[in-house]
């Protein structure tokens, strides 16, 4: 236990930009729209976040926030070429999540070369600072991101409206609802957290942006939201689960008894930790029933 309470800053360093992913992807599957493309959507966010925070740090005393403010208007702004081709083109929406995973590694690291001549950003001097306690500011936005998605999902109409685009669509719009706008905004709010994610995660985890930055995170966000099912109290037990595997696997390679295991055993447990856990408890019927399919106004 006092291992678990010194380990706690750094469990919810690591648990903070998987949580704020985690909730863009729940706002985006509760609408009705699969988004795997969190992973790319938070690397586009971190590439953002620390060329902001590297070219501004030593002339803009703000460079931090303004750097997690341009990644979340990039993760925003690159979720709508997936709003596009799942929505208006009615594309199959794990292509087009794939597509934005796979455009996020080329498009960062062409501009990469473009700006700093080579495969990655330069690395800041100074990242995210630690507040009270020793926990990151990034802890108390995850929070105030699942609050919020909380309070706009079940104590606003908007979040009842959202809700019932992923559930019957075509319910939803014979009662008037726009199925197509809201699920535009949706997926762009999950794009927008995605991004402030990837922006948290590279100011607080490492001093700059490499195409290895992100590193599976999208994809265990991904996870916590079926894991959660479909929940905003149970994405926040996953996240924080599947936080403290990755910050375990990290603790444990300095434990003497332990280092008779290769470092690769290590480095593989916090994803076999979620492979487990899905397959043991997932179940398709939590799932809101028409996430992953085209909504065709035809039908309506």
């Amino acid at each position: 236990m006092n291992v678990l309470i010194q380990m706690l800053p750094s469990i919810l360093m690591i648990v903070s930009p998987i949580l704020i992913a985690a909730v863009g992807g729940l706002i985006s599957e509760r609408s009705g729209v699969a988004n795997i493309a969190l992973e790319g959507l938070m690397g586009i966010g971190a590439f953002a976040a620390a060329t902001t925070h590297v070219l501004l740090e030593q002339s803009f005393p703000l460079s931090i926030p303004l750097a997690l403010v341009l990644a979340t208007l990039a993760g925003a702004l690159f979720s709508v070429i997936h709003a596009f081709a799942s929505i208006t083109l009615r594309a199959d929406q794990i292509v087009s999540g794939t597509g934005i995973n796979l455009l996020s590694t080329g498009i960062t690291v062409f501009l990469c070369q473009i700006i700093f001549r080579q495969e990655r950003t330069e690395p800041f001097r100074l990242g995210m600072l630690p507040g009270w306690g020793g926990i990151y500011p990034t802890a108390w936005i995850a929070l105030a991101v699942l609050l919020l998605a909380w309070y706009m999902l079940y104590k606003r109409p908007f979040g009842l409206r959202l809700r019932a685009c992923g559930e019957h669509p075509q319910a939803a719009a014979s009662a008037g609802i726009n199925v197509e706008a809201t699920r535009y905004i949706a997926v762009i709010l999950s794009g927008a957290l995605a991004g402030l994610a990837g922006g948290s995660l590279v100011l607080t985890q490492t001093i700059q942006y490499t195409v290895y930055t992100i590193n599976g995170a999208g994809f265990i966000a991904l996870a916590a939201v079926s894991f959660g099912r479909w929940l905003p109290k149970g994405v926040l037990g996953s996240s924080l689960l599947f936080g403290t595997s990755v910050a375990l696997a990290i603790y444990m390679v300095n434990i003497p008894s332990l280092r008779f295991l290769p470092s690769e055993f290590f480095s593989v447990m916090p994803y076999l930790i979620t492979l487990i856990t899905l397959v043991i408890f997932s179940g398709k019927e939590y799932a809101p029933r028409a996430v992953g399919q085209p909504y065709d106004k035809g039908r309506s």
